[in-house]
């Protein structure tokens, strides 16, 4: 596969992780179910996927490309803003949409 097909993957997999802990009421997505779920938690979920997400890109970057870029705190800042960005849908569907759904 060329690059930017594996890029193109990356993202939509990045755009899936980051709504992943605002879709389940499971603890990691595949714990227990906790119906108590509160906005820590689900802003820890959140964090740990932003972080695992991170360690695949680095693998996948050091499988195409054979080492890893030296990066500055500026590009982790701007993948954390953009993978905020992409959790929108999800926070959405969480907070707003549910509640709004059960009240009907």
């Amino acid at each position: 596969m060329a690059m930017q097909q594996w890029a193109m993957i990356y993202i939509l997999v990045s755009f899936i992780a980051a709504n992943l802990p605002w879709l389940s009421r499971k603890r990691f997505v595949f714990g227990s179910r906790n119906p108590k779920k509160t906005l820590p938690w689900y802003l820890g979920e959140w964090f740990a996927m932003y972080v695992l997400m991170g360690l695949i890109g680095m693998g996948l970057e050091r499988f195409l490309v054979g080492h890893n870029h030296a990066q500055g705190w500026e590009f982790y800042v701007i993948a954390l803003c953009m993978f905020a960005v992409f959790a929108i849908p999800g926070f959405i569907w969480r907070f707003n949409i549910v509640p709004m759904l059960r009240r009907s």
